[in-house]
């Protein structure tokens, strides 16, 4: 499936829009995130792949490389496969300067949730979101616990965290 989805991709869009296959467990197609909205319309709307369901989005922390990817895992229903996207991001791991991907909230209901997830504890920016705020921390908590830089505060509100 992931070879018949990187040829349809890259007939359709280029050859830079799908960067490489990535060997193991499940193999794993990495594309460019300028074409992701793109490629997931296509993936969910073309006989043969009609991925129509979006089950996880993931954030994923290269520390101390100045990278991060989002790792979309989506099923076709009605075909009874799987396929796994990912786009890399380079960044600079400034907090004033988040990692950013275009949203497919608007593709995938599902993804508004994930996408807010991998906002809040990842600190990763999905441009077009349509409510895109922390999901489990609270407003005003500051940084993202599951970077691999992140510290700990001592305290939150003047209440001991540790």
């Amino acid at each position: 499936m992931i070879e018949q989805a990187k040829k349809r991709i890259i007939d359709q869009f280029g050859e830079e829009a799908a960067i490489a296959v990535e060997e193991g467990l499940q193999p794993i197609l990495v594309v460019n995130p300028d074409y992701l909205k793109d490629i997931c319309f296509l993936l969910r709307d073309t006989e043969g792949f009609y991925f129509d369901f979006l089950s996880n989005i993931s954030g994923v922390d290269y520390y101390p490389e100045s990278r991060f990817s989002v790792v979309y895992h989506l099923a076709s229903i009605p075909y009874q496969t799987q396929l796994i996207l990912k786009v890399n991001i380079e960044n600079e791991r400034a907090l004033d300067q988040l990692p950013e991907v275009p949203s497919v909230a608007d593709i995938w209901r599902t993804a508004d949730w994930h996408e807010r997830e991998a906002f809040d504890l990842v600190g990763i920016y999905f441009s077009g979101h349509p409510d895109l705020r922390r999901i489990l921390l609270p407003d005003d908590w500051e940084g993202y616990p599951l970077r691999k830089d992140y510290e700990d505060p001592e305290a939150y509100h003047g209440i001991a965290i540790k």
